[in-house]
């Protein structure tokens, strides 16, 4: 599996007959080889995980399909394109196809904030991308909010316990300052992935190197991958 780091939350993983592409707003899409097919996934209509642009993708490609969280208006999708676009909810799944007729599984979890997060299964592959769903704690904010916030958190979190994740695509943000680790930490105690690539990073490259330096992060730092640039690609 080729990933690329794209902008912020967005990524492309491009596996052997299908390709997708998480959360675009900005920046350059890699090119997929050959004539395979796009699932473009978007998982809330926050505008740093979603863009009308998204739709423009379909002009260039005949193959695109469209994986939308239902918190995104049915009228902000072409009407030519509804036809290509699945709306997933909360507790919500999918079974599409990739290029060569096989299953491309797809669930939705409740995010922390607006939305869902995504759990792919192609190829004997399994790709996670969390969207929005974080353990969002704040410096200031009412003990009693930030409790509850991490309990909606954990909740989701234990229904993925349990399930082997290759891939996943996951928050660390520098906003939370001192808390900005957190959301991670639980994932990968309570979860985990083989690879996990964090994001939502705002531009502070170097905010994975703060995290994997972090005494919670002893037992798993390898498997967490440090983005330098945008446009970086990895093969996992």
């Amino acid at each position: 599996m080729k990933v690329t780091y794209i902008h912020h939350s967005s990524f492309m993983a491009e596996l052997e007959h299908a390709a997708l592409l998480f959360d675009y707003f900005e920046g350059e899409i890699p090119a997929v080889e050959g004539d395979k097919p796009l699932f473009v996934f978007a998982s809330h209509r926050h505008g740093d995980h979603f863009s009308h642009s998204i739709f423009e993708l379909a002009d260039k490609r005949r193959n695109v399909t469209y994986v939308l969280s239902d918190d995104i208006w049915t009228r902000q999708v072409p009407e030519e394109l509804l036809g290509r676009t699945t709306f997933l909810g909360p507790g919500e799944d999918t079974r599409l196809l990739d290029g060569a007729g096989e299953p491309l599984d797809i669930e939705a979890f409740k995010s922390t904030d607006e939305g869902v997060a995504f759990l792919v299964k192609a190829e004997g592959k399994v790709i996670y991308h969390a969207g929005d769903l974080n353990n969002w704690v704040w410096e200031g904010e009412p003990e009693k909010d930030n409790q509850r916030m991490s309990e909606r958190y954990h909740t989701e979190l234990a229904k993925l316990a349990g399930r082997h994740i290759d891939v996943a695509f996951m928050l660390i943000d520098p906003r939370q300052e001192k808390d900005f680790y957190l959301g991670m930490d639980d994932f990968m105690r309570t979860v985990g992935a083989d690879v996990v690539f964090p994001m939502h990073f705002w531009g502070d490259f170097e905010a994975a190197a703060r995290f994997k330096a972090l005494p919670c992060a002893r037992d798993y730092q390898d498997r967490i991958r440090e983005i330098h640039k945008k446009g970086e690609s990895f093969i996992v």
